[in-house]
């Protein structure tokens, strides 16, 4: 890769890419087309078009990197430990750990013809079409979270025990490895939080990142055809995994796409009480206590995320020309898990 494309995160050695392509893709046959998808703020992502078939192809970010993030080999074993599992997600084609192919490490995977949605509300869709989508959304997060890991070959893909405090202590390190400018509600959380652990629960695999802009809906169908972005899965704490995911009836739509304030009944989407019960019906599971914890932690660990994004940003090595902008959220992020928190004795 020139030094140009290193700044600014293009792949601009596509010969080599397409002969690394011909040697470990089977049935690969350029010539081969690259195009920048728009969007997104952790792992760049290309599509990948030749004249008989098109790939998807998503690569580390440039530049200096927090530590652990964006495994972009993490994801590639956890897609193909699920094919087959009920947990809808793209055939994976191969891993190249060889930097020197395009600058960083990056997979290659089937390219799944479907819909992203952004915004919850759904626009466009029936009142029935948007009741499809959320059930069949909260039915694949239910089967995610009901597989062994040791059935899927994933008993070693994260450690058990302690979840919620690792968690606690990873992001915390996180937020401060990217941390700009001080944030007092941050700090309240970093106190409060290890103080106010909940017990142990099973040990699952968790995405990590389960949400509607996460998920490629079927092409007309009101159904989840494949979960994407799995950089941020590990063996967990389903019930944190979730109450991440149901934070979306939390969130206004105009701070982070959530749902808070939205007439569900017009909509034809669910209440949180609902979505909920629902998928503690299909786990099999006892709704926690301490359900608020469990909403704020998650609102800290977007925080935590965001404030990485916005330090990128300032870095200039973010994947989106709007990191800045989505950065800056980490504060009202933060502020409303530090409400969550004293709501539930904080």
């Amino acid at each position: 890769m020139t030094a140009q494309g290193l700044a600014t995160g293009e792949i601009d050695q596509t010969g080599a890419l397409e002969a690394w392509l011909t040697r470990e893709v089977e049935g690969f046959a350029g010539p081969l087309t690259l195009t920048r998808f728009s969007g997104g703020q952790s792992n760049p992502t290309w599509r990948l078009d030749t004249p008989g078939r098109s790939y998807v192809l998503r690569a580390k970010p440039p530049g200096r990197l927090l530590p652990s993030a964006h495994a972009v080999d993490r994801e590639f074993r956890v897609m193909r430990a699920l094919k087959g599992s009920g947990v809808p997600v793209p055939e994976v084609l191969a891993l190249c750990e060889d930097e020197g192919v395009i600058g960083r490490m990056f997979y290659v995977m089937e390219h799944v013809p479907g819909r992203i949605f952004f915004d919850q509300r759904l626009p466009g869709m029936t009142r029935d079409e948007r009741a499809a989508v959320f059930d069949d959304m909260n039915r694949v997060i239910a089967r995610l979270h009901s597989l062994q890991p040791a059935e899927l070959g994933l008993d070693d893909f994260g450690k058990h025990g302690a979840y919620m405090a690792r968690q606690v202590g990873r992001w915390t390190k996180q937020y401060r490895a990217s941390e700009t400018a001080p944030n007092p509600a941050m700090e309240r959380l970093i106190a409060w939080l290890p103080a106010h652990l909940p017990e142990e629960r099973k040990v699952g695999v968790i995405h990590g990142d389960y949400r509607l802009d996460n998920l490629m809906l079927h092409p007309t169908e009101p159904r989840v055809v494949a979960v994407l972005d799995w950089e941020l899965s590990t063996l967990g704490d389903p019930m944190a995994d979730f109450a991440y995911h149901a934070l979306s009836w939390r969130v206004s739509p105009d701070l982070f796409r959530g749902l808070a304030g939205v007439d569900f009944d017009a909509l034809g989407i669910p209440d949180e009480d609902t979505y909920v019960a629902r998928y503690l019906e299909r786990t099999g599971q006892s709704r926690p206590g301490n359900w608020e914890f469990y909403l704020a932690f998650s609102l800290f660990r977007i925080a935590a995320i965001l404030q990485g994004i916005a330090r990128r940003a300032e870095e200039g090595t973010a994947a989106d020309p709007k990191a800045a902008e989505t950065g800056a959220l980490a504060r009202p992020l933060s502020e409303l898990a530090w409400r969550l928190a004293r709501a539930a004795g904080g």
